[in-house]
């Protein structure tokens, strides 16, 4: 039987060690030895090596993930809590900034977009890191649609693997009505307010045609920051172009190539190309950001997956169910929930 390798925080070794040797007499295994390795409990950023040029290749390049829901939030679990993504780009973004030897970042994003504010936040930062004249390449995961591509907007270059889902230029706000099953149960709702609009979205009463067009405005405002920032990113449409596009629909790389909303259909490997030509670079490492103890083989490692403690049935996130029903604006694709664009 192998010999188990159990890494154990400084802080817990006390505690630890009475659990450790009842495990051994547990397994039934005589002779089987521990190796206890104290380990740093400090949560700052540590990187890892994942490509290297031939030798020598001082530069880097650092590669920084944007995955899953775009929030301002940690996201909710049923057990703990993931990275709150807004703060864990811009701590990222400042480690690559202070470090002289990295010359560009490559942004992977496989996202589907998230909240108005927290693509807007994520979008400013890399406005900002651009100024300190590192180039940014954006690369298209699976899906970088809504937000995930109001982000990719803010970068150098944009790049699409061949079966990336792009798009979905638009704005949402999700409300429910059930008032109609509360009728049905024999509940009814009376809410206190101080004026006749702050109840507005609420889901237990009919909302009325003035609050419709009142959500309509807000919509229509954000909407139009949406197309102003990609006649931003994509100088080579007019305003237009853009509006014409944002119409909510989703592209294949394909489709967004033809229509101008990226720049090259490629790979990581071509991306790493780009950061080196347009840094001047000619031997460079790539370098992945991550919390201590994180494994980080390759750079396909940061690829997420679906954790035991996300359950999805039926399009429902129980994890989000556990946050507020809220009315929220959203740049988000969402497949079942129609992408609410305004011309």
């Amino acid at each position: 039987m192998t010999n188990p390798d159990i890494r154990i925080g400084v802080g817990r070794c006390i505690y630890g060690l009475p659990l450790l040797v009842l495990s051994a007499f547990l397994t039934g295994c005589p002779g089987q030895s521990w190796l206890i390795t104290p380990v740093t409990s400090r949560r700052e950023l540590t990187e890892t090596r994942i490509h290297r040029d031939a030798w020598p290749a001082l530069d880097k390049v650092a590669v920084i993930d944007v995955t899953g829901i775009i929030r301002n939030t940690r996201p909710a679990r049923l057990l703990g809590e993931g990275e709150q993504p807004v703060s864990l780009l811009a701590e990222e973004l400042d480690k690559a900034r202070r470090d002289p030897l990295v010359k560009a970042v490559i942004l992977r994003i496989n996202s589907p977009g998230g909240t108005v504010t927290a693509s807007e936040l994520m979008h400013d930062e890399i406005r900002r890191f651009r100024k300190c004249g590192k180039p940014v390449i954006a690369v298209l995961m699976d899906v970088a649609a809504s937000g995930g591509y109001y982000i990719a907007c803010a970068c150098d270059e944009i790049i699409v693997h061949r079966t990336t889902i792009t798009g979905s230029i638009g704005v949402i706000v999700q409300m429910f009505d059930i008032s109609g099953t509360m009728q049905l149960v024999g509940v009814k709702s009376d809410a206190i307010t101080s004026g006749p609009r702050k109840d507005s979205g609420s889901p237990f009463r009919a909302m009325t045609p003035e609050e419709r067009a009142l959500f309509q405005q807000v919509v229509n405002e954000l909407y139009d920051r949406f197309v102003e920032v990609v006649r931003e990113g994509r100088p080579a449409l007019d305003e237009t172009q853009v509006r014409s596009l944002a119409d909510g629909r989703i592209y294949t790389a394909r489709q967004a190539l033809e229509a101008g909303l990226v720049d090259r259909i490629g790979t990581w490997h071509d991306a790493l190309d780009a950061a080196r030509q347009r840094s001047g670079a000619k031997r460079v490492r790539a370098v992945l950001y991550h919390r201590p103890l994180d494994y980080r083989p390759n750079y396909y490692a940061a690829a997420p997956t679906l954790l035991p403690t996300e359950v999805n049935l039926v399009g429902l996130n129980v994890g989000q169910a556990l946050e507020s029903a809220a009315p929220e604006f959203l740049y988000l694709w969402q497949p079942g929930v129609f992408n609410v664009a305004q011309p």
